[in-house]
């Protein structure tokens, strides 16, 4: 195959980009929304349980069965990643039920400086810069999240919870390229969103949320978010993005860990009415900037996937 069968079009690449940007930047916001009324444990388990099952149908479907066929080592190792990652995101449904969106997204975006950490203790080289912009990173989260500071609304447990969550998807991030996962990476994301959710709905019930479950109580607006979530979040951004690691230089792709946070925080200033004060525009600033560095450092235009700083099957 020549380069040029290879080579996708421009406006395929951008499209492509800017359906990541937008769909993953607004899920922020439709978690906000979606756990208004549907308890969040559940809600992130059944998210990830019924991406995983339709991702996975659908590849059986068109494919084969041998197509989709993975080993058991295989799962508990998909098993261990998703997780971490759709344990984090389950923690963020949790969290937003008192933060505000777009500070929850900026705190996320600093999983890159945690992976530059976990690289770091785990023995691999890491350039100056990067260690540079890892510490700005962090000082700009430590804005965000200064008592008294903080947009009203928030509560410490809940950027406790992003904390945590950041921590966690940073975990799966550095594990995923590490482990031997199932070879086509839709099949893997299936595996991982469907052992993922099944964690959360597990640990919805030990949390009680079955038993405070009101159909009738739920409002169209979370039901709608919720379906947007499942839909445009798990299975068409998610598909835009896996064609970009396939077609175009991770160094464009990656851009989106620092433009999701950007987005995100407009989306709840418009829709939410979420406050943005001079203290978060800094703190953004200086997560985004330092986000922006780190990955360009991390990545140097390179398309392997283990030089994938934000997470080759991230579960968004």
């Amino acid at each position: 195959m020549t380069s040029d069968a290879r080579a996708p079009a421009g406006w395929k690449v951008w499209g492509a980009l800017w359906i990541v940007y937008i769909v993953w930047g607004s899920t922020y916001l439709a978690i906000r929304i979606s756990v208004d009324t549907i308890p969040p444990l559940l809600a992130a388990g059944v998210r990830f349980v019924g991406a995983g099952l339709a991702l996975y149908g659908w590849l059986a479907l068109r494919r084969g069965a041998a197509y989709v066929r993975v080993t058991a080592p295989e799962v508990i190792r998909a098993a261990a990643v998703g997780t971490a990652l759709v344990g984090a995101n389950g923690l963020v449904f949790v969290a937003e039920q008192t933060v505000p969106s777009g500070i929850a997204a900026l705190v996320i975006s600093s999983v890159p400086l945690w992976v530059v950490i976990m690289r770091k203790l785990a023995g691999d080289r890491v350039s100056v810069a990067a260690l540079a912009g890892v510490g700005v990173g962090f000082s700009g989260v430590a804005i965000l999240l200064l008592p008294g500071e903080t947009p009203s609304g928030g509560s410490a447990f809940g950027f406790t919870l992003i904390v945590i969550a950041s921590v966690s998807w940073a975990i799966g991030t550095f594990l995923s390229p590490r482990l031997v996962l199932p070879r086509n990476s839709f099949v893997s994301t299936a595996v991982q969103m469907m052992c993922g959710g099944m964690v959360m709905l597990v640990a919805g019930v030990f949390a009680g949320e079955h038993t405070r479950i009101d159909v009738s109580a739920f409002s169209t607006a979370s039901v709608v978010a919720f379906a947007y979530l499942v839909v445009m979040g798990s299975l068409v951004a998610f598909s835009a993005y896996v064609w970009l690691l396939q077609t175009a230089p991770i160094s464009k792709v990656s851009t989106y860990a620092y433009v999701n946070p950007v987005v995100a925080t407009f989306l709840g200033w418009v829709i939410l009415d979420e406050m943005v004060t001079v203290t978060t525009l800094v703190g953004a600033a200086l997560v985004v900037t330092s986000v922006a560095v780190t990955v360009r450092e991390q990545t140097g235009g390179r398309r392997t996937e283990s030089q994938d700083p934000v997470g080759r099957r991230k579960a968004a």
